[in-house]
């Protein structure tokens, strides 16, 4: 009895092992988009036949159907990490992680669809369909997912132009504190990028074929100074792997050559050229009550001077509409109202806002403070310098932020100047550069003809890359 009692407890013990790590081949392979586990779809009532998937966090692949003598010099070769580098492998449905930051990235990153909801604190901004809570961290995910579905992907490393490298350093730098200690800060981006530089790929260009987002600004991955080093972000742009790199964060630092921006992501992720059409329209249509808004807050103790001179200028005019965005998700929707005409965007704790891009979406004029705030320094690649004639139309003011400082200029008597005609032709220019700053949804084919701010972004790459291979220094 003793000898059958204790074989079966070693069967036992053997199904739990096999059990075990059967569950961790699965996390792993559903990370890589393998379509062992099956996603369910939620019809949604108001989208009818083009319901979209449930808070599936990323879906496996479609392959695109492409005639591939057009992807000569446009090949990607995507790496495959070990999955202890994938940050999301406990995201899966039903697991306990999943009431946290995996409902931010549900969605392939969208983060939970928004519905038209009743009442007027939405004052009817949300269509039918397209609208996500999105997190800006979220971009990576986003991104990840869209690089599934892009039609030049190969496996064979020696045929790419370019290496993508699927790691998610703004994610993974949001685990810590700003009083974390620096070293344990540095230590899991650092642990990657040495099996990064071990792999025989990189050996090709010492990485310079390489690129990969991070879903911060710049300035959180080039803090300074050794392991007990005080502040917020990590080191992760300044080591010499990424130095050889591109990275694509949503904030560049502008001075810097090799630093290379990516719009942030908005709340719209169209799946057709329609749902484009129909915003634009809407944006057009808008009733604008003011000359112009800020959105936003002040910050205890006064620390973003420019943001409280901007505020109080807003607050004495009566052509200023303030929009008070510190609510949570209804604030953020309140915040995406097109009703505005000119939007402030001083900058904050850095130079680029979110809501430069929401409003952009939203068909407002942006009126920027500083020239590290502008969508031409900061998204060179996305913002349409020149029309096809070669005419570089105006779509946004400027105005010095140091003259609102020391009290030079009246915000208002600037904005007045514009004529009915001028504001007219800025707008349309804005509301023509929606589809370079959205991100469409990842786990569908898009339907239509759209170059949106991902075909944007891998187009730049690939010539980037292209003028790598040929031997030209881009600032190494």
């Amino acid at each position: 009895m003793e000898a059958r009692s204790c074989r079966n407890k070693f069967i036992l013990y053997g199904l739990l092992f096999i059990g075990s790590w059967l569950l961790s081949c699965l996390l792993h392979f559903q990370f890589l988009h393998i379509p062992i586990l099956s996603y369910t779809y939620k019809p949604s009532s108001h989208r009818g036949a083009a319901a979209r998937p449930t808070t599936s966090l990323l879906l496996s692949p479609q392959p695109a159907v492409v005639d591939h003598r057009s992807c000569n010099g446009r090949r990607v070769f995507m790496l495959h990490p070990p999955s202890r580098f994938n940050l999301l492998r406990g995201c899966l449905e039903g697991s306990p992680e999943f009431e946290d930051a995996c409902i931010v990235m549900s969605n392939a990153g969208l983060g939970p669809e928004l519905v038209p909801l009743s009442g007027n604190h939405t004052n009817g901004v949300i269509p039918n369909g397209g609208w996500f809570n999105t997190n800006h961290h979220a971009l990576e995910v986003m991104f990840h997912t869209r690089m599934w579905r892009y039609e030049c992907l190969t496996d064979n490393p020696a045929a790419a132009t370019a290496v993508y490298v699927p790691y998610y350093p703004g994610l993974e730098l949001n685990h810590y504190t700003c009083d974390t200690s620096a070293m344990v800060r540095d230590g899991p981006s650092g642990e990657f990028l040495r099996w990064l530089s071990s792999q025989p790929r990189w050996a090709t260009l010492g990485g310079r074929d390489h690129f990969m987002v991070a879903s911060k600004t710049t300035w959180m991955f080039r803090r300074s100074g050794g392991d007990d080093s005080q502040g917020c972000g990590n080191g992760f742009l300044n080591r010499p792997e990424c130095l050889n790199m591109t990275v694509l964060t949503i904030e560049s630092n502008i001075w810097e050559r090799r630093d290379m921006a990516v719009p942030y992501p908005t709340y719209f992720h169209p799946s057709s050229s329609s749902e484009v059409a129909a915003w634009q329209a809407r944006a057009r249509g808008a009733h604008r009550p003011w000359l112009f808004a800020f959105a936003g807050g002040r910050r205890p103790n006064g620390t973003l001077v420019l943001r409280d001179r901007v505020i109080d200028q807003c607050e004495s005019s009566s052509r200023c509409g303030m929009l008070d965005c510190s609510h949570g998700l209804e604030g953020s929707i309140t915040c995406q109202s097109p009703e505005k005409l000119m939007c402030l965007q001083p900058y904050g704790d850095s130079f680029m806002r979110r809501s430069s891009i929401d409003a952009v979406v939203a068909g407002c004029i942006p009126v920027f403070f500083h020239e590290a705030s502008t969508l031409e320094k900061q998204y060179r690649w996305h913002e349409p310098a020149r029309g096809r004639d070669g005419v570089h139309r105006r779509y946004s003011v400027f105005i010095d932020n140091d003259h609102v400082l020391e009290g030079k200029v009246d915000i208002e008597e600037v904005l007045s100047r514009f004529t009915d005609e001028e504001v007219a032709a800025m707008r349309e220019e804005v509301i023509k550069m929606i589809p370079r700053f959205v991100y469409t949804d990842p786990r569908v084919r898009f339907e239509g003809d759209m170059r949106d701010g991902f075909d944007i972004a891998i187009d730049e790459v690939m010539a980037r890359m292209m003028r790598i291979e040929n031997g030209e220094d881009l600032g190494w």
